[in-house]
């Protein structure tokens, strides 16, 4: 992968990681901020990469911001545990994940 594409790809999933869950980060920004960091501070950019990368701090900065505003506001969440959603026929209840092996001698 290129710097470029490195970049680019950042770019791309970067700010839907950020509210991905209701708001709530797949990824935290600390991973996005070392990840930019390491390559501003690793690699030889040209200036268009530079403020690339500069501009998606500058997004961190600003979700960072926004996010710690809101948990202000709101107070703090009290986590929910994960339920899966079902599929499948109802009826068929919690059988339907049972898988049944047939022997065949």
């Amino acid at each position: 992968m290129t710097m470029d594409e490195d970049i680019a790809h950042v770019a791309r999933v970067m700010v839907p990681s950020l509210s991905a869950f209701g708001g709530e980060p797949v990824l935290q920004p600390a991973y996005w901020r070392k990840r930019l960091e390491r390559i501003q501070n690793k690699f030889r950019l040209t200036d268009m990469q530079t403020l690339k990368i500069e501009h998606l701090l500058r997004d961190l900065d600003r979700f960072e911001t926004e996010n710690a505003a809101s948990k202000k506001l709101l107070g703090p969440r009290t986590p929910t545990p994960w339920i899966p959603r079902q599929c499948g026929n109802e009826a068929q209840g919690p059988t339907r994940y049972v898988h049944r092996i047939t022997r065949v001698e």
